[in-house]
């Protein structure tokens, strides 16, 4: 490592490097979700733990064996970029390191007084880590959305829970990667997510606003939704109630989601036609994972389903003490 810039370049290329050599692009791309730091750490033999730790946010440890601590204390997106910090450290071979919250504060892109060398590889690795290039394409690609799309801060918002990252970060790796110019995420960071998340509710007012609030639709059919228990869903469905075709919502109720707002929004002014989209905001009741299928269909024809909305779930965030859900996982199927 002979300088800053250097440093980045070799932290970017070995995050590309292991994403090469798990062959993640193609399997992240055909399920959607984002990149599980967590299930890369149980797969390449990483101890993992989380802990209440004070003070710090992880640890990367060497001795007597590689492992990694990673806080209980802190929302799903910090935890994640803290286990991506922390493998950065582990990939690249560095020297035992132990994380505070200036994780959060440095910009692994941009030149820091009395910068560590070795630090700055494991930032710049958490980045191209979490947020790859492909990652932000395939999920812009199944939204529709484009470049002029992300000038909207709340697109952003959406687009940093399909990556598993902060509203922030997210907005300042779009500018790494020319998307957004600096003014405009100056502009967007300017803006608390909690009045993101109000738009999207359409005047609901959930207890808190600790969790996030999905706005998901068709473009998320088939793919996976890692979130947490307090976070809100608001699935925007085109529905054709004019033909009689109404979305069967029962298995919402039988997933133990609470359905706490449902209606009809017109596609135009005088509202005459079936071009509705249906808006059912839903929390979950519970810590859980599973599969969600929703179909349009007369009530009076059942069988025959015009239209079908299918995701995978996991509402087990953040990660509490102990091992990983991932290691968990693994240590299941082994036993």
């Amino acid at each position: 490592m002979a300088d800053y810039a250097g440093a980045v370049r070799n932290a970017t290329l070995a995050a590309a490097r292991l994403h090469r050599d798990l062959g993640s692009e193609a399997v992240v791309t055909r399920v959607g979700g984002n990149v599980d730091v967590f299930a890369v750490f149980a797969k390449l033999g990483v101890p993992t733990l989380l802990r209440p730790l004070k003070g710090l946010l992880g640890a990367f440890l060497s001795d007597p064996i590689p492992g990694v601590l990673i806080t209980t204390e802190r929302p799903l997106s910090v935890q994640r970029l803290t286990g991506a910090h922390e493998l950065g450290h582990f990939w690249m071979k560095h020297q035992p390191s132990l994380d505070d919250e200036s994780i959060l504060r440095r910009s692994p892109f941009r030149e820091q007084p009395d910068y560590d060398l070795q630090e700055v590889e494991a930032d710049a690795f958490a980045v191209a880590f979490l947020t790859p290039r492909w990652l932000i394409a395939s999920h812009c690609k199944r939204q529709n959305w484009t470049v002029d799309d992300l000038r909207q801060p709340a697109i952003v918002y959406q687009l940093s829970l399909r990556l598993g990252a902060s509203y922030e970060a997210t907005c300042w790796t779009l500018v790494r990667y020319k998307y957004l110019t600096l003014e405009v995420a100056r502009k967007h960071t300017s803006i608390q997510p909690r009045q993101l998340k109000q738009g999207f509710l359409h005047g609901y007012r959930p207890e808190n606003f600790y969790g996030d609030v999905w706005l998901l639709t068709v473009g998320d059919k088939g793919t996976v939704i890692a979130g947490s228990k307090s976070d809100l869903f608001v699935l925007s469905l085109p529905e054709h109630s004019g033909g009689g075709y109404l979305w069967d919502i029962d298995q919402l109720k039988e997933r133990s989601f609470a359905i706490v707002r449902d209606e009809q929004e017109s596609a135009t002014p005088d509202g005459i036609g079936d071009n509705l989209t249906r808006l059912i905001t839903v929390e979950s009741r519970e810590r859980q994972a599973g599969q969600l299928e929703l179909v349009e269909r007369r009530p009076w024809q059942p069988a025959k389903a015009i239209n079908k909305f299918s995701i995978t779930y996991d509402l087990h965030g953040p990660e509490v003490e102990g091992y990983s859900q991932a290691e968990r996982r693994k240590l299941l199927e082994a036993a």
